[in-house]
């Protein structure tokens, strides 16, 4: 058996779906236009340089809406998956997804992103498996607005993999192939991990590692208009 890991976003879908709902948050009146949308840009930006604070972050992005009645905040996520999600999500990538299904592999996605955001987006891809960043909540269920666990972002995507293989009694060494596809240079550990690493819609960074070091580049938006 194989184990194929996706990263989510820009890897799947052609947008960052933790900013977008970010700017989602601001297009409904959930947060303040100017502060908001200028902290969302900012942290957006350490990501990409791989310098998040993830704590940080997740307090500042949960505040608008950690308090409102689950049922609205479950409806506003229905909303953005509908107008931000759907758009970006096309069919080479859950061609690409089915493909691993169907051949039998163990699929999951592994992703730097919240699971408030990611669940119902791993769902349109057919992916019961998910690994995404998760919430502490407090006795009533509600997100404090702090993280739970080990964040799933760079080195901390490896040791949530192995978790999740552990708790089934697996380790990367039970698979004959293990691959991994992401656009991120923040995720090289986690390709550098697997066996058989797939610069997937690479940004620059990734993109020159994957050709220093022969790494396959695949590019699935390049013919969406």
């Amino acid at each position: 058996m194989n184990l194929t890991l996706f990263d989510l976003d820009g890897t799947l879908i052609a947008t960052d779906s933790d900013h977008a709902f970010g700017e989602f948050l601001v297009e409904r009146g959930w947060a303040d236009r100017e502060g908001f949308r200028r902290r969302n840009d900012a942290f957006y930006a350490d990501y990409l340089a791989g310098k998040l604070d993830q704590a940080a972050y997740i307090d500042f992005a949960t505040a608008p809406w950690r308090q409102r009645d689950t049922e609205e905040a479950l409806a506003l996520r229905e909303a953005f998956v509908h107008a931000r999600v759907l758009p970006v999500l096309h069919e080479p990538a859950r061609a690409l997804v089915r493909r691993h299904q169907a051949a039998g592999d163990r699929v999951a996605i592994v992703t730097a992103t919240n699971e408030f955001i990611t669940r119902p987006i791993a769902d349109l891809f057919g992916v019961s498996d998910l690994i995404a960043l998760e919430f502490e909540r407090d006795a009533d269920g509600r997100v404090t607005g702090r993280i739970r666990g080990v964040p799933s972002f760079r080195e901390g995507k490896i040791a949530r993999v192995e978790q999740w293989l552990a708790r089934q009694g697996l380790s990367a060494s039970a698979f004959e192939r293990t691959t991994v596809y992401s656009d991120s240079v923040n995720d090289l550990p986690l390709l550098e991990w697997c066996t058989h690493p797939v610069a997937t819609n690479p940004g620059p960074s990734l993109a020159t590692v994957a050709q220093e070091r022969g790494w396959p580049i695949l590019r699935l938006f390049e013919a969406i208009p």
